[in-house]
Order: C-alpha cells, then structure tokens, then sequence
C-alpha cells in the first residue's frame, strides 16, 4: 500500500459518533482518496411479514434503504472538501456485504469503528471485526474514537524468523504499508519482533543440553534477523524491539510503552478446521490490543467469499 485510491468507511447505524468516517475523512485529506461510506442494513420483522407479496415485502425494503440513505447522505453534507459517496444495502450478514463490495469496486482499505467496553475501556472486537480480518482481501484498519496525535508512533509486529516464504513476503508488506502510513499521519515508526522461550520439557528430558547456550543462540538469530529486515527497509536498529515471549503478551505491552496509536500486523487468512483447532497467532495479538489495528493478508490472497 504506497497509495490510496479508494477507502471503504463503514458507518454503524447503532453508533452516535462514527470514527471509522471520522478516520477515513483524515486519511483521504491527506492522500487525496475518494471515500465511500457504505451501510449494510437488515430487520429481520420485515422478511418474516407474511401478510405481504413479496412485491409488497421489496418495497418495505427499498423504503427502509432510501430512508436510511437520506441519514447517511445528511451526515456527509458536512464534508464538502472531500471526495464522498454513499452505499447502502440490505444484507442479513454485514461482513459478507462489505467483502462483496470490496471485491467488486477494488477498494483499496477497509475503515472500521471498533467498540469499546463501558466499565473497563478497553477495545472490543465483534463477530464482524473477526470476519473481516480473516477473510477481507483488503486491508483492513480498526479504529478507536480518538484521532491520531502528530508525532506518535506506529508499531509494525513482524516474525523475522520464519521458514515460510509468505510470512518472510509479509513481513515486508507490514513494514512498508507502517512506512506509509508513517508519512501520512507524521508519525515515528518501531518495529516489534517476539521470540520463544526455551521450552522446559526440553531441558528436563536431555540432561546435557543447556538452555542457556540455546536462549542466547535464539536470541542472537532474532535480534540479526530482525536488524537485517529493518536495514533492507533503511529503519535504525534503535528502533527495533526484540523481546522474548508470546507475540500476544509482547506486541500489546511493547505497543502501551511505546504508546503506539496503531499497530500493523499480519494475517494469514485461516479459515475452517484449523483456523478452530490452531486458533491464530495474530488473533490473539489483535485481541489483546488496546489501540488501532491495521491487518494485512499476504499478497495474492484470495478471499473464501470470492467469486470463481
């Protein structure tokens, strides 16, 4: 992403402040994107209306768009400067209609307003939020309420250690879409890399091994690995954190100390079977988080929702 043509705000008809607009309208002004603020709608009373044709039922229906469209066409007259359309459809599974569209119109990032719990503050992701950063073909930016502050940083979470070449493909995308973004929102940029802890079992069951000559020598291939990835990106080693443990606990506390506003990370797009068995790793960084998430699929990803 060393452009952006084309954003995908998605408005939330529950919500009174609309964030993911907000953060879209602040993206497009500075990289002269064209937005569309799309609104997937569904009322389950009106399908099961009996009584009706299903003329009658399709007219209940575009009633209900129009009206909604007017709402949304209301809140956009206040950005005259920018570059904004509406889309609102009737669609019982919202994720489905934004991948839909997404794959359709060839945008380029998604825009989401996260929730944030009442009591303890913190970020909640829904079922829909989960949808998309498994199966979205686009990038896909959660956002919290507050706008990004001038000077902040941005975390980009890598795996420098990695056999599979998409992950070592990925890694690149993260540290050059965090680099863009960087020059967007003015903003410093560090990049996180976690690594394992020696496992226990191993020391107990071989009696010669020394866990300490295996920690260092873990150590030594990350923090190498890492500097050389952030070299190939002309990022200064002082900028690098590499610490030992899970990515989940690593990512989120480094992302609090450093005070990142977002953090850009991974996602290989598992679905099915192992996706339940195996769970994700970056699920659960995602999911510990408490600030904006953007969420990258490897290039040549294709969605499970696309179209043969």
């Amino acid at each position: 992403m060393n452009t952006i043509k084309q954003i995908l705000a998605i408005i939330d008809p529950t919500a009174e402040s609309q964030h993911g607009l907000s953060r879209s309208i602040e993206l497009a002004k500075k990289s002269g994107a064209s937005i569309t603020a799309f609104m997937s709608i569904y009322d389950f009373s009106y399908e099961m209306t009996t009584m009706l044709s299903g003329d009658e039922r399709e007219a209940m229906r575009n009633a209900v768009v129009k009206d909604r469209q007017l709402w949304l066409d209301e809140i956009l007259q206040h950005y005259p400067d920018v570059d904004i359309k509406s889309q609102v459809v009737w669609h019982n599974r919202t994720y489905e209609a934004i991948i839909d569209t997404v794959i359709d119109q060839q945008f380029d990032l998604v825009v989401k307003g996260t929730h944030q719990h009442d009591t303890l503050k913190s970020v909640i992701f829904t079922p829909t939020d989960w949808h998309l950063i498994r199966k979205c073909p686009a990038p896909v930016l959660l956002v919290k309420e507050h706008a990004w502050p001038s000077q902040g940083n941005i975390l980009a979470a890598v795996n420098a250690v990695s056999e599979n070449q998409q992950h070592l493909d990925l890694n690149h995308r993260i540290i050059q879409d965090a680099q863009f973004l960087c020059e967007l929102a003015n903003a410093s940029l560090s990049i996180v890399n976690a690594y394992p802890a020696t496992p226990v079992n191993i020391a107990i069951e071989i009696p010669e091994f020394n866990p300490s000559i295996y920690n260092e020598s873990v150590k030594k291939h990350h923090i190498e690995s890492t500097h050389e990835l952030a070299a190939s990106h002309q990022i200064a080693q002082q900028n690098c954190v590499i610490e030992e443990g899970l990515p989940e606990d690593v990512i989120p506390d480094v992302a609090k100390r450093l005070n990142s506003e977002l953090v850009v990370i991974g996602t290989v797009g598992r679905t099915g079977l192992s996706a339940a068995l195996v769970g994700n790793t970056a699920e659960h960084v995602i999911d510990s988080l408490d600030c904006d998430v953007l969420a990258l699929k490897p290039d040549g990803y294709v969605s499970p929702l696309a179209k043969d």
